[in-house]
């Protein structure tokens, strides 16, 4: 596999090395591009912060994906209608998205069109600017109900987020979040199972803090409060298999990549690239073409991740 770190591979064995088959000889899974609902884009991977456990390596020196431009969104939703893939969500992520000048633009040219927007930050200081909160306020009076912001707070605990995204890192979100509160702008948010608690543990606790803090969050709602196991690329996971379908009862419609693609643009490139996974931004195998259109193949389930995060969840499907 392309541009993934040598102690990874490693660690892999035989495993996740060809696309069609896996080390057992065995058809892998595939995902067709069933039903699209979300179509991503990666604003570019620079952030104000760089925290522990990154899964895109952000930072405030992270250039690798740089800036997505108005101009080259606005492509990318000309081609959603071109292509009718019945999209209902743009998701914008990065990085943290407020860094890019073109946020509020681009989220707008979204909203404009009919789509529901979710933009991931960590409501620090690049939300907070005056620019970018007026911005704010003026699309969630434009479009009601179509906007949210998904907050990454990765624990409940001031200890265990600063841990995480360094010292000051709790009060200065939960500061963005009691300003989003106090705007009546929806939010959601993301955190981590990283700390050895059950995840009913973790959501009690979630809800513990937004009751205090009045957010108009649901801790148990999954979509409202997502929850995040740590991701190791070296850690020992099956293929998955044609077989493999039947045999845990899921269907390959269930899977991310039959639902969403991920555009970005690499360090350099010309024009952005659509990607299969939003979990799996530099890895050259699940770089799918320059346009929707190309995009439209199947996605063969050829990393660990596939397996992790988006088949088994904890199940096996050893026969």
């Amino acid at each position: 596999m392309k541009d993934q770190p040598d102690h990874a591979i490693s660690a892999r064995g035989n495993k996740f090395r060809q696309r069609d088959v896996t080390a057992k000889g065995e058809p892998r899974a595939t995902v067709a591009l069933r039903d699209p609902t979300t179509l991503w884009f990666n604003t570019g991977t620079l952030c104000n912060i760089a925290c522990t456990h990154c899964y895109i390596e952000s930072s405030p020196t992270n250039d690798r994906l740089e800036y997505l431009s108005l101009a080259e969104v606005g492509d990318f939703l000309d081609q959603l209608g071109q292509r009718r893939w019945g999209v209902r969500e743009i998701g914008f992520t990065g990085g943290e998205p407020f860094m890019n000048p073109d946020m509020i633009a681009m989220a707008e040219a979204a909203l404009a069109r009919g789509y529901e927007v979710l933009i991931l930050t960590n409501a620090m200081q690049p939300m907070m600017r005056p620019r970018v909160q007026d911005g704010l306020k003026r699309l969630n009076a434009a479009y009601p109900a179509k906007l949210t912001l998904r907050i990454s707070l990765d624990h409940y605990g001031e200890a265990q987020h600063d841990e995480e995204r360094g010292a000051g890192s709790y009060g200065k979100t939960l500061d963005g979040m009691d300003w989003l509160r106090d705007q009546g702008i929806a939010m959601a948010v993301a955190g981590r199972t990283m700390w050895g608690e059950t995840e009913a543990e973790a959501r009690a606790g979630f809800a513990r803090l937004f009751a205090m803090r009045h957010y108009p969050i649901e801790a148990g709602d999954p979509s409202a409060c997502v929850l995040f196991p740590e991701m190791d690329e070296t850690a020992d996971v099956p293929e998955i298999t044609t077989a493999c379908w039947d045999i845990l009862g899921k269907s390959p419609d269930s899977v991310m990549c039959a639902s969403s693609r991920m555009v970005v643009k690499r360090r350099g490139a010309e024009r952005p690239a659509v990607l299969a996974c939003t979990l799996l931004p530099y890895d050259a195998e699940f770089e799918l073409g320059a346009t929707l259109e190309e995009a439209e193949g199947d996605v063969a389930l050829n990393h660990p991740h596939c397996a992790k995060f988006c088949v088994l969840g904890g199940a096996s499907c050893s026969g």
